[in-house]
């Protein structure tokens, strides 16, 4: 891959050269929860999978919309830092179906100020894609990564 690194930083031209090539992936029903995302070919450990999108919120406005999905027992918000909270219950794309495993294939990183979901591990076409979403707060709701897990979020 080109590298166009400027100070350190990503240039828009190498983060529109990674979106080009995300792997191929689909929604479809899950036996963890509800809906999933699953690999439609083989993606590499590493791989970027997609961006965490969503509507840009400060974390103060977040708080009731968060009190209001997890009483719905769902998890839309996703906390970019101290400031700001990526809500994909509005605007949000198919990332925001990604569910929860404590034991999960990817893992989420902030990279120039967008929420990137990444293969932890090598993953194989058919696999759901899962990461652990490290909830904090004095709200939880029941962890379904697999049957039986006692772990709350």
């Amino acid at each position: 891959m080109l590298n166009l690194m400027l100070r350190g930083r990503i240039t828009r031209w190498e983060m529109r050269l990674t979106e080009l090539y995300l792997p191929q992936i689909k929604r479809k029903r899950s036996k963890l929860h509800g809906w999933g995302v699953f690999a439609l070919e083989n993606i590499n450990k590493n791989k970027r999978v997609i961006t965490y999108e969503g509507e840009k919120i400060t974390s103060k406005a977040s708080e009731d919309r968060e009190d209001r999905y997890l009483r719905r027992g769902e998890i839309w918000c996703f906390r970019l830092n101290r400031r700001w909270v990526i809500d994909a219950n509005v605007g949000g794309n198919i990332a925001r179906f990604i569910n929860h495993s404590c034991k999960p294939n990817c893992y989420s990183n902030v990279i120039d100020g967008r929420i990137w979901i990444i293969a932890g591990k090598a993953v194989k076409p058919g696999e759901e894609l899962t990461y652990n979403y490290h909830t904090d707060g004095d709200k939880e709701i029941q962890c379904r990564c697999r049957p039986g897990c006692k772990n709350r979020l």
